[in-house]
């Protein structure tokens, strides 16, 4: 027998259990899953008002540059030329404050995670870049990324501190009594803030598809800013089951199930991520085979289903005319449509919005209908 595994804790785990949390194994930790008012509440709420996320298990960190050029556009450069073998991003073209969503590629195209990528505004910091990948991939990826920087910028992991997301259309509203001043970030901008005499390092970001925040906070002040955030009576904590059903609806794809090393930007829908740089230069990983869909289509595309009848959850079969054509990789209960939703991968034919399928649940096939993604707009404070 093996022995159980010894799940790590966020620098919040004390007071989600104290909240009455039900906490499970995710990715290694120990992490809430809902509170006392359930999934649902929890959904409508940060709809509606705003929801407050432990996302401690993510792995935030820096790159250092080990001796930067004293030209701060030169150092930035040298740090982009060191991680963009690795992704498919402009990295070089990033303005100070702006962050960018890309994807860690294999030689074939496929996705080894999806990740962030920040360019700092303060001169003093310029050389160095502040990333954001995911729990499950975080050792892997930090060890990729730290070989390919080695003798240029060192690998700070921050995974120790505690990452929290504010989203919500009242989040910004909270935001203004704890830093009025990250209230002037727009959509993907981040930048190094304070409050109570403690260093935060807040983007205006989230996985929710509502406009919010992340925050990076030191692991001592942790449960004090949680403590605080929780006292407005327009923020309720939120767990991981919330959290999966928000970004469904917002039509993120989450790795591991709607990504991972077999598929490429263009068959997920993510081809915006290919830089118009990187795509001229063919200089990333699994450049020909991207290209190539890029110019010709890829042989399936990731789709997006109202379906009709119970939901239809990961490795649920999608049909048409009889014929199995794709699988589900996320699917649940929409709490906002009042619906199930899916996504899932099928040839591209099949993609356009009133397309006529239908997905087996439990042995039985139940009718679906193609839609654009989102199923929920969006709502990014964008700068006009």
């Amino acid at each position: 027998m093996t022995a159980p595994q010894t799940l790590l804790a966020t620098p919040l785990t004390a007071a989600h259990r104290t909240s009455g949390a039900r906490m499970v194994p995710f990715a290694g930790y120990e992490m809430p899953v809902q509170y006392a008012e359930g999934v649902l509440a929890e959904h409508r709420w940060t709809r509606a008002h705003a929801g407050l996320f432990d996302v401690s298990h993510m792995g935030p960190a820096w790159l250092r540059p080990i001796d930067p050029p004293d030209d701060a556009e030169a150092a930035h450069q040298a740090i982009s030329a060191a991680i963009e073998p690795l992704v498919c991003g402009d990295i070089a073209g990033l303005a100070p404050s702006q962050l960018r969503y890309t994807l860690l590629l294999n030689e074939t195209g496929g996705a080894l995670d999806d990740l962030m990528v920040g360019r700092p505004a303060a001169p003093a910091d310029q050389g160095s870049l502040y990333l954001v990948v995911n729990a499950g991939t975080k050792a892997a990826d930090s060890a990729r990324i730290a070989a390919a920087v080695q003798g240029v910028a060192r690998l700070e992991r921050a995974d120790h501190d505690a990452l929290i997301a504010l989203q919500g259309p009242e989040a910004a509203a909270v935001m203004q009594g704890l830093c009025p001043g990250a209230c002037a970030l727009s959509f993907m901008r981040f930048g190094s803030f304070e409050a109570d005499g403690q260093p935060l390092l807040i983007s205006r970001s989230g996985y929710t598809g509502e406009d919010g925040f992340e925050i990076l906070a030191p692991r001592a002040y942790a449960g004090t800013l949680w403590a605080k955030l929780v006292a407005d009576q327009r923020v309720k904590p939120v767990g991981l089951g919330a959290r999966d059903s928000l970004r469904l609806e917002a039509g993120l794809p989450l790795y591991g199930h709607d990504l991972d090393e077999t598929t490429s930007p263009v068959e997920a829908g993510l081809a915006f991520a290919v830089s118009r740089r990187r795509r001229t230069r063919g200089d990333y990983p699994g450049a020909a085979r991207i290209a190539r869909e890029l110019a010709e289509g890829a042989a399936r595309v990731r789709i997006a289903l109202l379906v009709e009848g119970a939901p239809a959850r990961e490795g649920a079969e999608i049909v048409h005319d009889g014929q199995v054509v794709g699988r589900v990789t996320s699917g649940g209960f929409s709490p906002t449509l009042s619906q199930p939703i899916a996504v899932g991968f099928a040839p591209p034919a099949l993609a356009a919005p009133g397309t006529r399928l239908s997905v087996v649940v439990r042995g039985r096939a139940q009718p679906a209908e193609a839609i654009a993604l989102p199923f929920v707009p969006h709502r990014y404070a964008r700068n006009p």
